[in-house]
């Protein structure tokens, strides 16, 4: 089989990838689309969530490819046990669905998941999510992220802070300008556009702002800054 050259970016060993669907065949494929690229190694296969848990518990993956219809225990409900347990600190877990439905991507989101992705993903694009999530950004595109995640917060009810006000008080004003940004779907290349500063910058300021207020990844970091009101901050001239 010919595997794909490594990207120059990625982490040293491979990214350690659980996969969780009740569908057989559907894991296998994945499993053959993955392992095609020199730096992601499949570790485990779940049919359940409770299976996910498990084997994510035992295997410490970096991140989890979650379906969300499963038996038992679906795939949200496991996205909350999973990422609830601090042994499982470092792992991040992408949703899976057939279905295009704002429903599935407020449940991944509400759940704590990185990203959300449809089957029908192309091999390339499923490689490359897998990076992402693993680098630390968020598998939402910049087209939908206000849509989806103003509409999310509208669902839960009064706004209330995810974090400790004292975190966000030790942000700095250019943090919580770039983090606005953030929650408008903005990349790193964007907000240095926007912010006239280097891209490196961009990512420094991103960064501690999710160090600060102990935001996961971008995702994470997105729904918190809707709902303790840092979005929607008005643009610097």
């Amino acid at each position: 089989m010919t595997r794909e050259p490594v990207p120059n970016d990625v982490p040293d060993g491979p990214i350690r990838v659980l996969l969780a669907d009740d569908q057989t065949l559907v894991r296998a494929g994945f499993r053959v689309l993955l392992e095609r690229a020199g730096d992601i190694e499949v570790v485990g296969e779940a049919a359940d969530g409770d299976e996910a848990v498990a084997l994510a518990r035992a295997h410490r993956p970096d991140v989890v490819l979650m379906d969300v219809r499963m038996p038992g225990t679906d795939g949200l409900a496991a996205t909350r046990t999973l990422l609830a347990d601090d042994r499982l600190a470092a792992t991040r877990v992408v949703v899976l669905t057939t279905f295009d439905d704002d429903e599935y991507v407020f449940g991944a989101l509400h759940a704590g998941a990185s990203g959300f992705l449809l089957k029908d993903i192309d091999p390339e694009s499923l490689r490359r999510a897998v990076r992402t999530v693993m680098a630390g950004d968020a598998l939402l595109a910049p087209s939908v992220t206000r849509r989806l995640i103003s509409a999310f917060v509208g669902r839960t009810g009064p706004s209330r802070s995810p974090v400790e006000p004292g975190r966000l008080a030790a942000l700095t004003v250019r943090e919580r300008e770039v983090v606005a940004l953030v929650a408008e779907g903005l990349s790193n290349q964007d907000i240095a556009e926007r912010l006239a500063m280097s891209p490196t910058t961009a990512k420094t300021h991103v960064n501690r702002a999710m160090a600060k207020l102990g935001a996961r990844d971008r995702a994470q970091l997105v729904v918190i800054a809707y709902r303790s009101g840092l979005a929607g901050l008005p643009r610097p001239e």
